[in-house]
């Protein structure tokens, strides 16, 4: 007599998708919507325009990013293996050309393309194509990474991270370095190495400061964050942008002063708070226990990457996933620090809530990523 598979059994695992993890991300990115609106519809009322502008342009990226998030899943992550190598080397282009005369210069950094009404950062994107090849590298390394391999691995990243930081773009750059790092390990590299690269990261930050490679007011926010009660005046700018972001978040108290409520953030006294202040939209409208929500949605987020790299079925998923994970918790972790004053300011954006377009896309695209590798982790 032949028995039917049981329910729940391991021939159920083939061809699942993870729902939970979608649309959790898309969630996350109209609640995003929603604070930006709020975050700029006075500032654009007051200069004659249309209260809704940002609101409009997020939400067109958002449905764009979720459905290239779908598609995405759609497509055997094993595929990446023969498109890596072409996406790593298109982004090197697109960073190279970024810092010609095609590339556009705002606020003292270089990192923009202008394509009519639209502004397009390459070096977030960068961070998928590093994941990928790096992951591809691992994954065709299936007896274990050598001190050769992992030096290649060291150049494939220092190549787009030199040319973002020329930019210059320390936070993106940062986060390819934690990115590596973390992806390393999982491909198990012994700790006495990652431990080194550590060192050698910081090493170069440091020389990447002292030896001018960043812009001043690059280095004014480093600075303002290791003397947060100073009086210098070159350094009052950045100390005035994370005091308000504090008083903003502080303001919301436990409940929140209400969606579309807040002096704070109705007067716009929170300097780019759609972009990288974000989150004291957040902290001054939904209150202590309104932000820790939103932390725990974004944390589910980060547990459901974390939970496809642990059960993925090979290296490429793995390594794949890790990175995913890496990359979208320390932008978090980041962000989040950041606005209360005790991460520097580095300007990388909060997962699905600050607004830009290329920075939505790159997190809907990670998270399509995973989810390919959870769809396939079965067969």
């Amino acid at each position: 007599m032949v028995m039917a598979p049981r329910m729940g059994s391991s021939t159920k695992r083939r061809g699942d998708f993870d729902w939970m993890l979608a649309l959790s991300a898309i969630a996350l990115a109209m609640f995003g919507s929603i604070m930006i609106y709020t975050a700029t519809k006075s500032g654009l009322a007051v200069a004659g325009l249309d209260g809704r502008y940002f609101l409009k342009r997020q939400a067109t990226f958002m449905v764009l990013g979720a459905i290239v998030m779908l598609v995405i899943s759609r497509i055997d992550y094993r595929r990446a293996e023969h498109v890596a190598t072409a996406v790593y080397v298109a982004l090197l282009v697109l960073l190279v050309l970024v810092l010609s005369p095609f590339g556009s210069n705002a606020l003292g950094a270089q990192r923009w393309f202008a394509v009519g009404p639209l502004l397009i950062q390459p070096s977030e994107f960068t961070v998928i194509a590093v994941i990928l090849a790096v992951a591809t590298y691992c994954a065709r390394r299936p007896e274990g990474l050598t001190l050769r391999d992992v030096s290649r691995l060291l150049v494939m990243a220092a190549v787009p991270m030199g040319l973002i930081m020329l930019q210059p773009d320390l936070g993106t750059a940062i986060i390819l370095g934690i990115t590596l790092l973390v992806m390393l390990a999982v491909a198990g590299v012994p700790g006495r190495i990652l431990l080194l690269l550590l060192a050698g990261a910081v090493l170069v930050t440091v020389l990447a400061i002292v030896g001018g490679v960043l812009s001043s007011y690059q280095v004014h926010r480093l600075a303002s964050f290791l003397n947060q009660n100073s009086d210098n005046p070159s350094l009052q700018q950045s100390i005035y942008n994370v005091k308000q972001a504090k008083i903003a978040i502080g303001s919301g108290g436990l409940w929140g002063a209400g969606i579309g409520q807040g002096a704070q953030t109705n007067l716009g006294y929170v300097p780019e708070q759609q972009t990288d202040f974000i989150f004291t939209a957040v902290g001054e409208q939904l209150g202590f226990l309104g932000s820790s929500l939103v932390i725990g949605a974004l944390g589910f987020v980060g547990f459901r990457m974390l939970r496809a790299a642990m059960t993925a079925k090979d290296a490429l998923g793995r390594v794949l996933c890790a990175g995913a994970f890496a990359f979208f918790s320390f932008s978090v972790f980041q962000n989040a620090g950041m606005t209360m004053g005790i991460m520097p300011v580095t300007g990388i954006p909060l997962p699905f809530l600050s607004y830009g377009g290329s920075a939505i896309l790159v997190f809907f695209i990670v998270t399509g990523m995973v989810l390919s590798v959870e769809a396939r982790r079965g067969g």
